[in-house]
């Protein structure tokens, strides 16, 4: 049966940037499919509170508060993973951050804390945690990248560089281990309502430009992502590598 694909029952997943936002969003969905979960985030008391929603429909979770800039905390968080799992079946590189300014006053120090977060970061934990999936020879990484990597930003240009080399470091590593059978593939979110975007779409004209783009005429919710999550990181997608699966609503139809 098909639908038996999508099932994530006895699978391990690391979901970084797991404790708001998409990240969040993404976690309970793999969670709902079977998968017990690792929730990395710097925020343990937010991670926490989704630990428990975990709990509460009776799945199981750990909570890892890490940076994913540093590569000793990402080696910590497979190792514990390891520990408490015995194996690691799915990646899911969520966490990310925006910096904005104009871009001839964007300073160095939000560059590099962006890049080093949504690009470094996401190559870090696929090198590390990769290297226990070609051990198994079978694994599946899932990069959060966004619209941005096809559009360009205003006045977000370390965001819109990040994304866009989340997209070919995707196809980088998909190459790289297709043989081992470790599935390598992007999410890119259009407009979603998250704390990362609360003051353009909270602000009235702002939130009208936004719309007046989007074919559907809304705003992205957390569950809007949760299909493109289960199916990247389920039996489903085995022949899929390397691509990129945008959830925006429409908006780079127009």
């Amino acid at each position: 049966m098909i639908l038996e694909k999508f099932n994530l029952k006895n699978k391990i997943a690391i979901v970084t940037g797991a404790s708001s936002g998409l990240g969040k969003g993404i976690a309970l969905a793999l969670s709902e499919a079977g998968a017990s979960l690792v929730l990395v985030s710097r925020r343990i008391n937010m991670l926490n509170a989704v630990s428990d929603l975990i709990s509460n429909r009776n799945q199981v979770s750990i909570c890892i508060s890490a940076d994913v800039t540093e590569k000793k905390q990402a080696v910590h968080v497979v190792e514990e993973t390891l520990k408490k799992f015995k194996k690691i079946d799915i990646l899911v590189n969520a966490a990310g951050i925006n910096r904005r300014n104009l871009v001839e006053n964007f300073s160095e120090k939000d560059w590099d804390d962006v890049i080093n977060v949504n690009l470094k970061g996401t190559f870090l934990f696929s090198q590390i945690a990769g290297k226990v999936m070609l051990k198994q020879n079978k694994g599946k990484i899932i990069n959060i990248s966004s619209l941005k990597s096809i559009v360009g930003g205003e006045n977000t240009p370390a965001y819109t560089a990040s994304k866009g080399g989340v997209v070919q470091l995707t196809k980088a590593f998909a190459v790289a281990w297709a043989k081992y059978n470790i599935n390598v593939n992007a999410i890119a979110p259009g407009w979603f309502q998250t704390s990362m975007t609360k003051a353009l779409y909270k602000d009235k004209q702002e939130n009208e430009k936004v719309l007046s783009h989007i074919p559907m005429k809304r705003w992205g919710k957390s569950e809007d992502i949760a299909g493109a999550a289960v199916f990247l990181a389920s039996e489903a997608s085995d022949y899929i590598t390397g691509t990129t699966i945008y959830v925006d609503g429409g908006y780079l139809t127009v």
